[in-house]
């Protein structure tokens, strides 16, 4: 009995000499949270990533501002520092240790008083105090001469920043405006501040594409050569953006547009027909054909026009205007036979306005749609019933 007690206690010494074994090898972490008003701050979210072994840990901080995380094992972190979802703090390769816990402590407000001060210097290309301690003379000058280019680099950006957004502003104000001269007046203080940002940065398509629009705002304004040499920056400025990105088919329509405008027919139909095939839309492509049907009939040439109203109508079943304009245009080209006074029609004529009431029955061009159809001796309907709507039960 007594050799069996003995063994027991043998064993159970064991057990305790393995268990405090096990305790050995954990660690403990611990340190206090100040915020940027120098308070103890609770609830920050401090997390432990073990980096020679993967680990994640993490523990919030008390009404206190203190943390404490134990049972780590031994190891080296990366700990963050985190509140409301934002990380404040971090400190890199802190490595923990038996016995005593490893105090690693967060002062938001040094924290931020540091990063303000970095910034300024940054600004200024100088280096902090901080920065500089353990570099040599060369690695100090390498360091502050990164620091002044990026200086400098911050400085154009926001000069770049705000002539845009002037720019912006004053194509807003000119769309707004109804008095000419001072739409017109609108349209040059765009165009000037584009030109300013294009100096600063002259590969940014969006400054491009905004002078461009802003010189022929500028020319619908203007009059004989003043109007076409605002069209001709226009087509210029659209042109350097193209240079930059060929594929975009939006350019080539405003490109369209303006060379229609200009009654630069084969120009205009070059560039439209440019845009249809880059358009990756429908929509898009019946709009450049759609366009180029408008600058036909505004420079007089509406039987050219037709086709392209058509072609629209082709991409784009559901394009109403198109299809008016279309119906339109074969209404035009109708013709009498000088023996019995009949007049005839191109076969589309009708199915075309039918079209147009059927997508769009309350539209702009309705009552002209309904008086063409009665002049071509077709029954009028009452009422359309949009495609794909469900019908009522009668």
């Amino acid at each position: 009995m007594l050799a069996q007690l003995r063994r027991s206690l043998l064993f159970l010494g064991l057990a305790l000499i393995a268990a405090g074994g096990a305790w050995a090898q954990t660690t403990t972490m611990e340190g206090d949270v100040k915020g940027q008003d120098g308070q103890p701050l609770k609830g920050a979210v401090i997390v432990l990533d073990r980096t020679d072994i993967k680990g994640h840990y993490q523990v919030k901080s008390d009404k206190k501002g203190h943390w404490l995380y134990t049972g780590l094992p031994f190891g080296k972190y990366d700990l963050t520092c985190t509140v409301n979802g934002q990380v404040m703090d971090k400190v890199t390769g802190v490595q923990s240790k038996y016995g005593d816990s490893t105090v690693v402590d967060f002062d938001l407000q040094k924290t931020a008083a540091a990063h303000q001060a970095q910034q300024q210097a940054a600004n200024a290309g100088q280096a902090t105090p901080d920065a500089e301690r353990g570099m040599s003379k060369e690695q100090k000058e390498q360091y502050e001469a990164q620091l002044k280019q990026r200086s400098e680099a911050m400085k154009k950006n926001k000069a770049l920043n705000d002539a845009y957004n002037a720019a912006q502003d004053a194509m807003k104000q000119a769309d707004a405006e109804q008095d000419k001269a001072k739409k017109g007046a609108d349209y040059q203080a765009a165009v000037d501040k584009f030109n300013q940002a294009s100096q600063l940065d002259a590969n940014q398509v969006a400054i491009w594409d905004g002078m461009g629009e802003a010189y022929a705002g500028l020319a619908r304004t203007q009059t004989g050569d003043d109007q076409t040499k605002s069209y001709d920056a226009a087509i210029d400025a659209y042109k350097k953006s193209l240079a930059i990105k060929p594929d975009d088919a939006a350019v080539y329509n405003q490109m369209g547009n303006i060379y229609g405008a200009e009654k630069k027919i084969p120009e205009a139909t070059e560039a439209l027909n440019k845009a249809a095939d880059l358009n990756p839309t429908p929509q898009g492509k019946a709009k450049a054909f759609f366009n180029m049907g408008a600058n036909l009939v505004n420079t007089g040439k509406p039987e050219q026009a037709a086709d392209f109203f058509k072609k629209a109508t082709d991409a784009d079943p559901s394009y109403a205007e198109a299809w008016f304009q279309y119906g339109s245009i074969l209404m035009m080209s109708g013709k009498v036979d000088p023996k019995t006074g009949a007049q005839t029609y191109p076969p589309d004529t009708a199915s075309a306005f039918k079209k147009y009431l059927e997508l769009q029955p309350s539209g702009s061009h309705a009552q002209e749609a309904q008086a063409m159809l009665q002049a071509l001796g077709e029954k009028v309907e009452t009422q359309y019933t949009a495609p794909g709507a469900r019908k009522k039960k009668q």
